[in-house]
């Protein structure tokens, strides 16, 4: 296993250059606007394409609570969810296209804050902590400290020009879920982040899975940004992972999902256990969503020549998700 450099303290480095790879490490700063050729593109052309997005995944035994604030340049949108595990159903949530310029704030890095705020739904977040309120919703999370580095990862997209995303290992969660007059303890559950922040095609598709415990944790996506950011922490160690396959049955979001990598690192089942589903139309944009809420077993291995660890019902999630934005 050859451990992953460290990041870059900025990206693109002073000279412009994305420096394309995966690393070990925080970035304090994404700036497209310096990026140098053949990668620079105009303002205008950054306005419609730079899309950013900022995901907390929270997990327990009872619960898994996924909520994202994004910003695709000429506007921004939010949602939140709580998935009962024991009942097999999304609980509470919601779903709130915002105002261009006004209602969504992302931050300039994973280490930043990010918050939405119309009406009366209103989030902040950040790589320590979440507040979420809406009406018959409150969350209230703390972040533990990563005991594994983050992933950085850059590359270049076709028919955009780079992205880069930072994602977390298992973080230690602490808080409450308010649901009506019912409260749900986060003690003892497992946090994860996603911050991603890029200038991305007009057409843009993946498959995604993530799940975390402190000791064990991956992300894996196939589709735009091809194997860049495929990862897994083990033992607190960052490891790079090769190409994903995703083998699953598109028309049936309950049916099993078999992930695999093709460096012989990884080989997990999925079993959803119930889902979550948006599809929206807004004539100059449209995207379709599935994420399945349940859990992985198999194995995962830190080099071909390693033992198999064995991986049992670690809670996480898929998606597969289509987007024109």
């Amino acid at each position: 296993m050859t451990p992953l450099p460290a990041a870059p303290s900025t990206v693109p480095g002073p000279d412009g250059n994305p420096s394309f790879g995966r690393f070990a490490g925080a970035v304090t700063r994404f700036d497209w606007s310096v990026l140098a050729a053949p990668y620079a593109r105009s303002r205008w052309w950054r306005r419609f394409r730079h899309k950013r997005w900022h995901y907390s995944a929270l997990a327990t035994e009872q619960l898994f609570c996924g909520i994202a604030i994004v910003d695709v340049g000429w506007t921004n949108t939010a949602f939140a969810y709580v998935f009962d595990r024991t009942r097999r159903a999304v609980v509470a949530g919601f779903s709130r296209d915002g105002v261009p310029g006004l209602t969504a704030r992302l931050a300039a890095h994973a280490g930043g804050a990010s918050s939405f705020r119309f009406g009366e739904r209103r989030i902040a977040m950040s790589a320590s902590a979440l507040s979420l309120r809406c009406k018959g919703l409150e969350i209230d999370a703390d972040l533990g400290a990563p005991n594994a580095p983050l992933l950085l990862a850059v590359g270049p997209v076709r028919g955009g020009a780079v992205h880069a995303t930072q994602k977390s290992s298992g973080l230690a969660l602490s808080g409450s879920v308010r649901i009506g007059t019912q409260t749900y303890a986060l003690d003892g559950g497992v946090a994860s982040f996603d911050y991603s922040n890029g200038l991305l095609a007009r057409e843009t598709a993946w498959r995604w899975a993530s799940a975390h415990s402190l000791a064990l944790g991956f992300n894996l996506q196939a589709g735009y940004f091809g194997a860049h950011e495929n990862a897994l922490w083990l033992d607190g160690q960052l490891i790079g992972l090769g190409a994903a396959t995703f083998d699953f049955n598109d028309n049936d979001p309950m049916a099993p999902w078999h992930v695999f990598t093709d460096d012989g690192l990884l080989d997990l089942y999925f079993t959803p256990e119930g889902y979550r589903r948006e599809d929206k139309n807004l004539l100059v944009a449209a995207s379709r969503y599935v994420q399945p809420i349940g859990t992985f077993s198999g194995w995962v291995r830190a080099r071909v020549d390693a033992p198999r660890r064995a991986v049992s019902r670690l809670a996480g999630v898929t998606e597969d998700h289509a987007s024109r934005w």
